[in-house]
């Protein structure tokens, strides 16, 4: 059996992306060798069938955390056999280049998102050395995976590189059965809108929406997951009296999340346009909401744009102005968006779920078997 290690720079627990390349790797017959990093307030993973370590880092954030996973990273890869090396993001991507050029064993790289344009990096010395990494390594790549066609078609056209779309869609959930209303901890008697992620940060449009909910009629917002916005959130609710409006729930697994996602009326995808990273942005969110059946309001970005549009499942809000936000929620909710566009959200479902796509991942690694 061929053995994959695959890198990643998070603690695993919420990464869909990553859990379902494994499991789809797994079913194709491959050894697996998972590793991330475990944080101070990292859940335990028990239900995978594979092998996980986490790193317990000094650093957990800047240079330095950087240079420590990469450092942590060299040295695994140096001493464990592997067939065939996976990483995810560029943070990742020089050890593994580095082994893979040592041992002559493939590398495949899988883009998450468009790394050097991050906000987290604007303006900062950071950027310049991940793009000079990045514009060293991408060139020399010759298996390489990102989520949606803008940003492979900005890849393919900088390096000459082929680029495989793999969407961030979530498998089918044909035969999902959610849990109850009341052990999932919430009222019975309200309208739940949603924002849900691992990325709940500056610039995704999320103080606007809390703001939103002054103007919002008979519903509750679920702020779900993790992010660094997060604490002012909070701050915001209690000053504007939104207790009963906004709730915020700490990241969920991902089969627990569904269920959430099952009750919400809406799904609200809001990224500004304020760096390339975000305007290509094509969120994990945004497929569960639609294999849960829930329509969803989005920014008026070309991905998510054109995912509403192709299949008439929601409306694109054309700014962020909390009032127009509120407008487009009530709007939704007075039409009750969910029913009258139930075939719409069912046929998209169909179509945007992992197993339609897997056919690309699976050309791709059972030519290294």
């Amino acid at each position: 059996m061929k053995r994959i290690i695959i890198s990643v720079s998070n603690d695993l627990y919420s990464d869909q992306r990553v859990r379902k390349v494994c499991q789809s790797l797994s079913d194709i017959g491959y050894d697996i060798q998972l590793l991330g990093r475990k944080l101070s307030d990292s859940k335990e993973i028990t239900d995978r069938a594979y092998g996980i370590k986490r790193f317990r880092l000094v650093n957990t954030k800047g240079p330095l955390f950087y240079a420590e996973l990469n450092f942590r990273l060299l040295v695994y890869l140096l001493g464990h056999k592997a067939d065939v090396l996976l990483a995810n993001d560029l943070d990742t991507l020089l050890p593994n280049y580095i082994v893979s050029k040592l041992k002559g064993i493939p590398l495949v790289y899988d883009s998450h998102e468009y790394f050097t344009e991050v906000p987290e990096l604007k303006g900062r010395f950071a950027k310049k050395i991940w793009e000079k990494i990045e514009a060293h390594l991408f060139p020399k790549l010759k298996n390489v995976f990102t989520v949606n066609k803008s940003i492979a078609d900005i890849y393919s056209q900088k390096y000459s590189v082929k680029i495989n779309i793999l969407k961030n869609l979530p498998n089918k959930s044909d035969n999902f059965i959610p849990e109850e209303l009341s052990s999932l901890e919430l009222p019975t008697n309200k309208n739940y809108i949603l924002l849900q992620g691992a990325g709940i940060n500056i610039d995704r449009g999320a103080e606007e929406i809390v703001e939103a909910m002054e103007y919002v009629k008979e519903a509750a917002l679920l702020i779900i997951g993790s992010g660094d916005v997060l604490p002012k959130l909070k701050i915001m609710v209690k000053e504007k009296q939104l207790e009963e409006a906004v709730f915020f729930i700490e990241k969920q697994s991902p089969t627990r999340l569904k269920s959430y996602t099952y009750y919400a009326q809406i799904g609200l995808s809001m990224d500004k346009d304020t760096n390339l990273n975000y305007r290509y942005s094509l969120p994990n969110k945004i497929f569960d909401y639609i294999q849960g059946g829930v329509p969803i309001l989005v920014s008026n970005l070309p991905e998510v744009r054109r995912v509403v549009e192709e299949f008439d499942i929601g409306l694109i809000c054309p700014d962020h102005n909390p009032i127009t936000i509120a407008n487009y929620i009530n709007q939704m909710l007075d039409d009750n968006f969910k029913n009258s566009h139930r075939t719409q959200l069912q046929k998209a479902a169909q179509q945007l779920n992992w197993e339609n796509q897997e056919t690309i991942l699976r050309t791709v690694y059972t030519s290294f078997l």
